[in-house]
C-alpha cells in the first residue's frame, strides 16, 4: 500500500452484553491480512448491561447493551436512541467504508446498510440515500457474524421489502441457536457471501481456507475503492474502471467453510 492509499474504515458493534474491546480481542484472532487494509473502530454500546453477561469470567467488565429486546425478537427498547447514537457517532468518527456486526447488531448493521424503520419513524436508507445520515456518504458493505433480521412487522415490511444491494457476508454457525434467523438474515440480501462453520454462537476462529476466502473478499472491496478513488481524480483514465468490475465478481458467490476450529 502506498503513502496516498488510505485504509478502508470498519465500525464494529459489539454482541449483547460484551464490550466493543471484548470484540476486537476476538477479531484479533483472525489472520491479520483479513483486515490489512481496514482500520477497525470499536465503540461501547450505549447502555450499561441491565444483567448477567455471558462472557462474566472470560473477560473483565464493564458489559455494554446497544438496545433491549424481548425473547421472541418482535419488541424493541432505546432502538430510535441505539440509531441515533450511532449516527452522531459515525458523522463524528468517520466517514466509515464497512459495517461488522456481532448477534444483536447484526440486525441495526444490516438495517443501517439498507433499510430501517423503527416504530413512528421511518429510517429509509439510512446511509445508502442519506435520508437521516445525510452527510455521510454510502456504506460499502457488511459483515453479519450471527446476525439475525428484526421481527418486528412494522420494521420488516420497510427494512427487507426489497434485497439489499450492499456486499455482505454472513457467518452462520451449524450449532447457533440463531442458524435460521442468520440465513434470512443472508436472504435479504443481493448475492451474499455466506460462510458456514460447525460452532455455536461465537465469533468463530478460521481455518486456512476460511482465510483464503475472506482475505480475497475484503482484498476484492479494497481494490475496488481504490479503483474508484483513482477514477475520481481528475486526469485519471477509464481503463481503471475494469478493476472494479473484477473485484465486485468475488463477491457473488455463496460459500462453506465446514473446518473452523472452535473459538476461546
Amino acid at each position: 500500500m502506498t503513502g496516498q492509499e488510505k485504509k478502508m474504515k470498519v465500525l464494529c458493534l459489539h454482541g449483547f452484553r460484551t464490550s466493543g474491546g471484548f470484540l476486537r480481542k476476538q477479531i484479533s484472532k483472525w489472520d491479520p491480512s483479513i483486515f490489512q487494509h481496514f482500520q477497525l473502530d470499536y465503540p461501547d454500546g450505549i447502555f450499561l448491561a441491565g444483567g448477567k453477561s455471558d462472557i462474566e469470567g472470560v473477560f473483565p467488565p464493564p458489559y455494554y447493551e446497544w438496545f433491549q429486546y424481548n425473547k421472541e425478537f418482535t419488541e424493541y427498547e432505546n432502538l430510535e436512541e441505539c440509531i441515533s447514537y450511532l449516527c452522531d457517532y459515525m458523522m463524528k468518527n468517520g466517514p466509515f467504508d464497512g459495517l461488522l456486526g456481532f448477534s444483536q447488531v447484526g440486525c441495526s448493521t444490516s438495517s443501517s446498510s439498507g433499510r430501517l424503520s423503527s416504530p413512528g419513524k421511518l429510517l429509509t436508507e439510512l446511509l445508502s440515500s442519506g435520508q437521516v445520515l445525510k452527510d455521510h456518504p454510502p456504506i460499502k458493505f457488511l459483515v453479519s457474524i450471527s446476525g439475525s433480521m428484526f421481527r418486528d412487522p412494522s420494521i420488516c415490511g420497510i427494512a427487507y421489502r426489497d434485497p439489499i444491494k450492499v456486499k455482505s457476508v454472513h457467518f452462520i454457525g451449524e450449532k447457533d441457536w440463531l442458524k435460521l434467523p442468520s440465513e434470512d438474515l443472508a436472504s435479504a440480501f443481493d448475492n451474499p457471501l455466506v460462510l458456514r462453520h460447525p460452532q455455536g454462537h461465537t465469533v468463530p476462529r478460521l481455518d486456512e481456507g476460511a482465510v483464503k476466502q475472506l482475505s480475497e473478499w475484503t482484498e476484492s472491496i479494497f481494490r475496488s475503492n481504490l479503483a474508484n478513488d483513482h477514477a475520481s481524480r481528475p486526469g485519471s483514465v477509464e481503463s481503471n474502471t475494469s478493476s472494479i468490475e473484477q473485484g465486485a465478481t468475488q463477491t457473488n458467490s455463496i460459500i462453506s467453510v465446514e473446518d473452523v476450529s472452535a473459538s476461546a
